[in-house]
């Protein structure tokens, strides 16, 4: 049975891990001292919208440990925060097996990339983790969206899929990562907004100044993108140009609709608010911060999500987090002009 490594078990990383190792897959996780002592001695409960309800074991070594995790690993997910890929990477190199296959699971739009350049010679693949994963506490993860898990296409995936099938996830291989990584991206611009609402996506969604938040962020990105004829794939049932239409309409309408394309319980958070509440710094660079970078070097401007950049910066240093949709908006629109 192949093993495999979960380096950066937080709680994409558990739940995905679990969900293998309740399958039966061999697992060893990776992760820091504080979510091992959260698990404490109960092992992993994993539940997620519609009703599934498993336990798993897995063997948890903390970060410091790591390397001693790796050197057998046939495959490794990598699910640290995208600050920390660099370092992952150094750890890895000296460690891992000339014919492992590694796995980025992460937001953002290049961390395989700075992963392969750091470990040349092994197969590096792209990955996007679609849903949403709330740390419940004690050891309890909960899917709270759904989503397949898309990973680029490659022949080195074959040992695993069957692992992956029977654990109820099943990859979806794709051809065109960079361009699923950015439709991820526009639908991660949310992070932040629900970050700052500090209510659960459901219900920030549900209202109607907080998606025109959104619909901002987004239409200042997709715009960005175009101009650096960047292509964005289709990941939901929407097109993506169309998907800040939809965020604008009134309740009644955007509700119908996004009932029978999205679906969300009622517990979902972002990972982002999760990373405030435990006091911990966001992937703000990462996610709002990409479509600035990318609109610099275009010699463009991205105000929006430069503003949200801000404002979660602020929240990190104890600044507002309790934003109302209308005041939200009303901050973005000053910010951008319009």
């Amino acid at each position: 049975m192949p093993r495999i490594c979960v380096y950066g078990a937080g709680s994409i990383g558990c739940y995905v891990g679990g969900r293998l190792a309740a399958a039966g897959a061999d697992v060893v996780l990776v992760g820091r001292e504080r979510v091992r002592a959260t698990i404490g001695d109960g092992g992993l409960r994993l539940t997620d919208y519609l009703g599934a309800d498993v336990r798993a074991d897995a063997p948890f070594v903390v970060d410091r440990d790591g390397p001693g995790a790796v050197h057998d690993a046939d495959l490794v997910l990598v699910t640290v925060k995208s600050a920390a890929t660099e370092q992952v990477a150094a750890t890895l190199a000296p460690v891992l097996r000339d014919d492992a296959v590694v796995v980025s699971l992460q937001n953002g739009l290049s961390n395989a990339d700075v992963l392969g350049a750091a470990l040349p010679g092994r197969t590096v693949l792209a990955g996007m983790v679609p849903f949403n994963v709330v740390n419940l506490g004690g050891g309890a993860f909960h899917q709270g969206s759904e989503g397949a898990i898309e990973v680029q296409d490659d022949a080195h995936l074959a040992p695993y899929e069957s692992a992956f099938a029977a654990a109820g996830l099943p990859l979806k291989r794709r051809d065109d990562m960079g361009a699923v990584l950015r439709a991820k991206l526009l639908l991660n611009l949310n992070n932040a907004i629900n970050a700052l609402a500090g209510i659960p996506l459901k219900a920030e969604l549900s209202q109607r100044a907080y998606r025109r938040c959104l619909a901002l962020a987004q239409r200042e990105a997709y715009e960005t993108f175009r101009a650096a004829d960047a292509s964005i794939a289709r990941v939901t049932p929407l097109p993506p140009g169309l998907i800040p239409r939809l965020l604008v309409m009134p309740d009644r309408v955007y509700a119908a609709v996004a009932g029978k394309t999205l679906a969300i319980d009622p517990v979902a958070r972002s990972s982002m608010w999760e990373d405030l509440e435990a006091g911990r710094t966001t992937e703000i660079d990462w996610i709002n911060g990409e479509v600035v970078r990318l609109a610099q070097s275009l010699g463009r401007t991205a105000p929006v999500n430069a503003r949200l950049v801000a404002l979660i910066r602020a929240a990190e240093a104890g600044g507002p987090r309790a934003w109302s949709g209308d005041d939200l908006l009303a901050d973005l629109r000053t910010a951008s002009g319009r």
